[in-house]
């Protein structure tokens, strides 16, 4: 008897809620409202203030560190979390939305961003046009398109899509063809993940050998594996932009501090930057 891979049975429980979802919500609908949205806020814009740029993710569980610290330990709300994030200093904030592995949502989002005045990505598996929208209609001003588990005709479709609601794209990519892939369709903004889609291992190796082939023109995030101002100045030497982290802030009980600390690293004089 074979079994599905992983991926494949990642992207077939996204696809099943998103057809629970539209059942409620018809495309047509969500596609209306999300284009009756207020404007989104400059994600590209935050990206190049000075220094390495942080974004700080919400999340309240993973399956490799599992439940976090501000909703576990400290009861904290997701719109006193955001709060402390922007008051801490980050470029953005990322609120993941993936129910499958990481018990988000999309209210999250949507509660997170009405408490801040900074842009906000949607952390998700998004494989489909409605979730383009639906994401807009919670108030996402750009989301990841994974290059792994996307065929090129449906990222560059789902892209567009996404531009034309005036919301930023972060290409997701793990390898150096991926990467291509994503320069082709004409991306603005590659992240390189550092951990797996499917297995969830972590390629601490993957943005330094992903980026020496990146334009300088495109915004490089790095994804991934920042635990520290150590590794945060490490990715901006070898070219970050900015850095996505997650456990360097969700692990600790004190959100504000831990944004201080990595905000701090990323402008240093002696943090590289695009500057």
């Amino acid at each position: 008897m074979t079994t599905a891979k992983p991926v494949n049975s990642i992207v077939a429980s996204v696809l099943r809620d998103v057809e629970k979802r539209e059942a409620q919500l018809s495309f047509q609908d969500v596609k209306a409202r999300s284009r009756d949205m207020e404007p989104t806020r400059d994600a590209c814009g935050a990206l190049l203030r000075s220094g390495c740029g942080i974004i700080v993710e919400i999340k309240r569980t993973s399956p490799v560190h599992g439940p976090t610290a501000p909703f576990s330990a400290s009861g904290l709300s997701v719109e006193d979390v955001a709060r402390a994030i922007e008051e801490g200093g980050a470029h953005l904030i990322a609120c993941q939305t993936e129910r499958v592995r990481f018990g988000g949502s999309l209210k999250d989002m949507a509660a997170a961003r009405a408490a801040v005045n900074l842009p906000m990505v949607c952390r998700d598996v998004i494989v489909d046009p409605y979730q383009i929208h639906e994401a807009r209609c919670f108030g996402a001003d750009m989301i990841p398109l994974q290059l792994g588990i996307l065929e090129q005709a449906r990222f560059e479709a789902l892209l567009d899509r996404a531009e034309s609601l005036g919301m930023a794209v972060m290409a997701e990519v793990r390898t150096p063809e991926e990467a291509d892939r994503a320069l082709r369709a004409g991306a603005k903004i590659v992240a390189v993940n550092s951990w797996s889609f499917d297995t969830n291992a972590l390629n601490r190796n993957a943005f330094h050998s992903i980026v020496p082939g990146l334009p300088t023109e495109t915004l490089k995030i790095s994804l991934g594996g920042v635990r520290n101002a150590r590794d945060l100045i490490d990715a901006a030497s070898s070219g970050a932009d900015a850095v996505l982290a997650a456990e360097a802030v969700m692990s600790s009980e004190d959100i504000l501090s831990a944004t201080r600390r990595l905000v701090a690293a990323g402008q240093h004089p002696a943090c590289p930057s695009r500057d």
